[in-house]
């Protein structure tokens, strides 16, 4: 197939989407396929360069995160007739409106995912932007999805949560899960290299944290868990690893001051390569607390290092991590993230053997790129055969 993956950005600091896009475009053309991708990123932006298919970059977009950038529609336009099938990642921005409109318009098909955008925390969490939201749904992302040849849902606790947004929604929905690549083998040289920045964590015992720095991660919640067991084990440190893309830093650290804790975090700020690899290798555990997570790419990276996971039941692969004793789960409240590090700090070392080995298991089972590319690639194909359905035939207006 000829695939084009389209979405807003590519930059590493937006998290999941721009990593999945990354490892799902070598996957697709391990398989033998044609991938290229197009973003509304300034075509000079550095993170563009690391890529193995073509890349190009239509922006910079302008309106903040809705990244309007005119020129996309204009290459759509004359680049859509060299691709089967065109995967559109993310609502709320230009890409995905104007992937609608062209391709509705030139009879090709298109597939959506939502990469956890409708979840109803962010109703709950945000409402002033959800009723703005609700102004534009109705002529844009409704749309969007409506008619899509499909949207695809990486869980079904993501598709489920998709429903609740709006009472305006219609989705021709297909579940088809996602994973990662296999690490690199462990390497002397990675641990090295981690510990010549952060010599403080050499031989320590940590608690992973590795995400942005968001309200929505739940990092006020880990921090107020953390403090409520530290006592537990003196030598015990918290790592914050991750890009603080909310500016919620300095407020994290005044509250880990008034915890007592400050001293047993170490802030690194965005870990990657070889160091993210170490650093999640070295963790007596990864722990996550979020409020809302659709799949979590780190956590599988975490249980493919045979690192187990501590994580919130807003984490929608919980109920896999869970039935494989992959890790633990909570609620994503203080007191329930507390009493499940607890736990965990109690298990017996050949529990904690067993938990790590199930890790490993569950990623390779279910979560390992190549296996999951080809439930996807089947998908684009089913859509790509659809394209003489009623999603390109006219302007509907039923609901």
């Amino acid at each position: 197939m000829r695939i084009l993956l389209v979405l807003a950005s590519l930059n590493p600091v937006d998290g999941g989407p721009p990593e999945s896009m990354r490892t799902l475009s070598r996957a697709f053309m391990r398989l033998g396929h044609d991938v290229e991708i197009v973003t509304l990123d300034d075509p000079g932006a550095g993170w563009l360069g690391d890529l193995d298919c073509p890349v190009t970059a239509v922006g910079p977009g302008r309106f903040g995160k809705y990244r309007y950038a005119p020129a996309y529609k204009t290459w759509l336009q004359c680049r859509a007739i060299d691709f089967d099938i065109v995967v559109v990642n993310g609502v709320y921005q230009y890409h995905s409106f104007a992937t609608r409109a062209v391709l509705r318009r030139l009879g090709r098909p298109y597939v959506a995912f939502t990469h956890g955008a409708l979840d109803p925390w962010f109703r709950r969490r945000y409402p002033l932007k959800h009723l703005k939201k609700w102004l534009y749904w109705p002529w844009a992302d409704y749309r969007v999805l409506r008619d899509a040849a499909r949207v695809l849902f990486t869980t079904d606790e993501e598709r489920l949560l998709a429903r609740q947004s709006y009472w305006l929604y219609r989705a021709d929905e297909e579940v088809v899960g996602y994973g990662t690549e296999s690490p690199p083998p462990a390497s002397p040289a990675h641990a090295a290299g981690l510990w010549a920045r952060f010599p403080q964590l050499k031989d320590r015992r940590f608690l992973l944290f590795l995400s942005r720095i968001d309200p929505k991660k739940g990092c006020d919640v880990l921090i107020r868990a953390f403090a409520r067991v530290a006592d537990l084990d003196p030598s015990l440190l918290l790592v914050m690893a991750g890009p603080d893309s909310a500016g919620w830093r300095a407020s994290l650290e005044v509250l880990a001051a008034a915890e007592g804790i400050a001293e047993r975090i170490i802030w690194t700020g965005m870990l990657g390569g070889n160091d993210k690899w170490a650093a999640l290798r070295a963790a007596d555990a990864f722990v996550l607390t979020s409020h809302t997570e659709n799949f979590g790419i780190v956590v599988v990276e975490a249980l493919a290092c045979g690192t187990p996971v501590l994580i919130s039941e807003r984490v929608n692969i919980w109920r896999e991590i869970a039935d494989a004793g992959a890790g633990l789960v909570a609620t994503d409240r203080e007191d329930a993230s507390a009493s499940m590090i607890r736990k965990w700090l109690s298990l017996a070392p050949d529990r904690v053997a067993e938990v790590r080995a199930a890790a490993t298991r569950l990623f390779h089972s279910r979560y390992e790129i190549g296996g999951v590319a080809r439930i996807i690639l089947a998908a684009l194909e089913r859509a790509a055969a659809s394209q003489s359905r009623t999603h390109f035939t006219g302007d509907r207006t039923d609901h």
